[in-house]
């Protein structure tokens, strides 16, 4: 009977393991119609308009406060590559433009929130 102890309690155990881990999979859905990257259980949603950049972050699905934050983001398209540095406006860190973007472009961005370190942000527009 012993024997039957073991795998019971480690069968109970795990699926409560799961449970406690919570649902990640809204943290990839964008809020704002753009690419979201997750980097250390934070959210970083691009978009872009034709002459702006913003990227939104949040954290498990509530907004970041962005002010006192600071970035820079470099855009690769094709041959063409451009740099801008992001400041915060309102709910995001924001790049002013225009910016030559379209399916393939690469955008990378260097994000320092405050009193927290850099993160590597990348993006892939589709």
């Amino acid at each position: 009977m012993k024997a039957y102890v073991l795998p019971l309690v480690a069968a109970l155990a795990f699926p409560c393991v799961a449970l406690a881990a919570g649902d990640h999979a809204d943290e990839t859905k964008p809020l704002h119609g753009g690419i979201v990257t997750v980097v250390k259980d934070v959210s970083y949603e691009l978009v872009v308009t034709k002459d702006r950049l913003a990227i939104h972050v949040s954290n498990h699905g509530k907004p970041v406060d962005v002010a006192g934050a600071t970035g820079k983001v470099t855009v690769l398209s094709g041959t063409k590559k451009e740099e801008a540095m992001l400041a915060p406006a309102k709910d995001a860190l924001e790049a002013k433009g225009p910016f030559t973007t379209g399916p393939g472009t690469k955008v990378a961005a260097q994000v320092t929130l405050k009193g927290q370190a850099t993160q590597s942000v990348r993006f892939t527009m589709k």
